[in-house]
Formats: C-alpha cells, sequence, structure tokens
C-alpha cells in the first residue's frame, strides 16, 4: 500500500480535482518559500556534512540520498500513483528490477515484440544465472503462466504499437501466482496508469517523452508493494545505478509541459497515420488510435491519450534512405518522444522486423508543415 504520507497519496485525494496539465506543473514541488525558486537545485554533492555524534540526517551520501533526486521521484510518483525509484537508464530501471526479484530456477515472461535488448539481457546474462524466459506476442495468443515468477508487458510495445489488455492479462497472471510488471515507456503516466488496471509494478525509460527533450537519459521503477519497492531500492543502493544532480533537476524541469507535448505529438500522430494510411505506396501502417488499427478497439478503452509514435513499412533499406535524407524536419534519429521528429529504421538495430519498417515519432512541430514534408520526402523516395 501507499503510505499516507508519500506525496502520490496525496495526489491520490485530489485526483479528479486537477487536470493533467496542472498535475505535470506543480508534481513533486516543494511548499513556496519566499526567496526560494520554485524548483531548488540542482544539488552537486557526494558527500555530505555530517553531525560529528550521531551521523548522517536526511542525506549521508549522493548514492544513498539525494535532495533533487528525491524531488523527482516524488514528481513521479505522483503521476504514477505509488513510490518511485529513479535510474541512470531505462535499462539500468529494468534490469535492476528483473534482479532484484528472480533467482535461480525462475521463468520470466517477456514480450515477444517488446524492447529487444530486454530479450537480449535475458537470454544473456538472467539464462546465465539461472533464469529461464518464454516470449509472448503483446498482441498474445497468450500462454498459462503456471510457474512464471514475473509477467512483463510492453503496451503499446515498441517497435510494432501492439497493445495488450492490461486489466485482463493481470489477472491471469495473478491466478497463476506472478507478479505483473508493465514498461509504460511509450504512453507515459499520462497516457495509462498500469497501477490502476492491476499490474504491481511500472518500469520505464525516462529518457523518451516523459522528459521529451533528448538530452537526459533516466529510468525509473513506481510499485505499491512496500517489500519489491525496498528489494528495488537496497539493489539500487548497492550497485549504485543513480542518476546525477542535474540529470534529475532537468527530468523534473522538462515534465511540466509533458502535457502540452503530448498533446500536440497525438495531433500530429493522428495526422500522419491518416495521411500515412492514405498512400498505396506506404504498407503496414500501426497507429493505436486509428480507426482500423488491430489495437484499436482496447487502446480506446484502456488509454487516456494515444502516443506520437507511428510505424509503418517502405518496403526495403534503400527507399527508408532515400525518405530520411529527402525530409527536411525528420531527423534520423534512435530514441522517440522527444519535441523534434526523428525515424528510423529498427531492422539496423536488430529489431525483428523487416527491412523497410520505419518507426516514426512526431515531435511538436506545426502539423501541416510535418505532413507537407513527410508527403514530399515520400514523393521524393
Amino acid at each position: 500500500m501507499i503510505p499516507s504520507n508519500h506525496p502520490a497519496a496525496a495526489q491520490n485525494r485530489t485526483e479528479g480535482l486537477l487536470a493533467d496539465g496542472t498535475r505535470v506543473v506543480h508534481a513533486g514541488l516543494p511548499e513556496p518559500v519566499v526567496g526560494e525558486p520554485f524548483l531548488p537545485g540542482p544539488v552537486f554533492a557526494a558527500p555530505y556534512h555530517l553531525d560529528p555524534v550521531t551521523g548522517p540526517g536526511e542525506n549521508g551520501y549522493g548514492r544513498t540520498e539525494h535532495p533533487t533526486r528525491r524531488a523527482l521521484e516524488s514528481a513521479i510518483g505522483q503521476l504514477e500513483g505509488a513510490p518511485t525509484l529513479v535510474f541512470s537508464t531505462g535499462m539500468a530501471a529494468i534490469t535492476g528490477l528483473l534482479l532484484s526479484v528472480l533467482r535461480a530456477g525462475d521463468t520470466v515472461a517477456l514480450p515477444a515484440d517488446g524492447y529487444f535488448t530486454v530479450r537480449a539481457f535475458a537470454e544473456g546474462t538472467l539464462r546465465d544465472l539461472g533464469v529461464s524466459s518464454i516470449t509472448v506476442p503483446t498482441a498474445g495468443p497468450y500462454p498459462d503462466f503456471e510457474g512464471v515468477r514475473l509477467v512483463l508487458l510492453e503496451t503499446p510495445a515498441n517497435p510494432g504499437l501492439d497493445v495488450c489488455d492490461v486489466k485482463a492479462l493481470a489477472a491471469a497472471a495473478h491466478a497463476a501466482g506472478a507478479l505483473v510488471a508493465v514498461d509504460n515507456t511509450t504512453p507515459t503516466p499520462l497516457g495509462q496508469n498500469p497501477l490502476a488496471l492491476g499490474a504491481d509494478v511500472v518500469v520505464a525509460s525516462g529518457t523518451k517523452a516523459l522528459t521529451g527533450h533528448s538530452d537526459v537519459l533516466l529510468g525509473y521503477v513506481a510499485t505499491g508493494d512496500e517489500a519489491l519497492f525496498a528489494k528495488v531500492e537496497t539493489w539500487r543502493k548497492q550497485t549504485g545505478a543513480v542518476p546525477g544532480g542535474f540529470d534529475c533537476w532537468l527530468a523534473h524541469r522538462s515534465m511540466a509541459t509533458l502535457d502540452l507535448r503530448l498533446a500536440r505529438q497525438t495531433e500530429n500522430a493522428a495526422a500522419i497515420a491518416a495521411m500515412l494510411a492514405g498512400r498505396t505506396d506506404v504498407t503496414a501502417v500501426r497507429w493505436p488510435g486509428l480507426a482500423g488499427d488491430p489495437s484499436y478497439a482496447v487502446a480506446k478503452q484502456q488509454m487516456r491519450r494515444i502516443p506520437g509514435v507511428v510505424c509503418f513499412d517502405l518496403g526495403s533499406a534503400e527507399r527508408v534512405g532515400r525518405f530520411l535524407t529527402a525530409a527536411a524536419l525528420v531527423f534520423a534519429a534512435t530514441s522517440f518522444g522527444g519535441v523534434h521528429t526523428t525515424a528510423d529504421r529498427r531492422a539496423q538495430w536488430g529489431d525483428d522486423t523487416s527491412a523497410g519498417f520505419v518507426r516514426l515519432s512526431c515531435g511538436i512541430e506545426d502539423t501541416a508543415d510535418l505532413l507537407a514534408d513527410l508527403s514530399a520526402a515520400l514523393d521524393q523516395a
């Protein structure tokens, strides 16, 4: 359960009174103090002054305690609805969770179409530690989870954008005795709240849309399970997988515009997906907000907003290269969720996709400008 004095509990009491735009602007801020900034920090410290007799107070050493990090954790916790631990990267967060929970002889279920590095970690490090893994398509069919210790869901899946019913899968996994974790990177907590849908823990990369300016690496784990929280916190303390003070401050600062950024990104994605679907030289257009998309029905029911990522296929690596070269407003880059529109050919990174598969991340540029630029680039390609 969430402690009654935790910021997430206060947020829960006011939920329904404050809209998303207000919540992200005020999340994690301290009480106003005359002469102090709205968002204090960043604090640059490894050691702190200690009491010569009693030792550390609230802060002893930067790896284990840090005020700027706590402020960011409070902000994300208010949005996810549970106490939160931030990590140096998304992979640090997810591997920290997996290694905190899994032991030799355990089995973990992973999305077959989710982030490929997680599967590589399972097939390498986890296997060497005696942990077995199975892969399950996000859209199903789903196996019997009997004997599985942890079920990891990623929805919408990256990069294919399939969506699964978190509530139904969480119920099935819990009936089999498994924990349920949801990678909430793509939608962010403003897009969906997995904990409210029955998940035990949320893990995410804050590098993407949460911070949204392509200038910080960040990950986090959020859970209302006190024992699980303590395990992950101990893991982080002992391995040192923490973000620096400036990264935490920069992430917290950037989160204030999350609602505005997502609104424009979703608006752009809707327009671009519709435009791509109407072209005969583009195939396999995927966006869960597009009527007719295989994930449309469950996404409409489960998600509060659809993220600004659109996928499609141009048939070959060469055509993708010509398209990205011709586009003036689309940067060729990996990652997604930033204010600039980016695209990449996922097969070049080892994703199990076709040679011409493109993941396009919509930025916050003017919609008409993006449509004109993309149309012209596709014509040239």
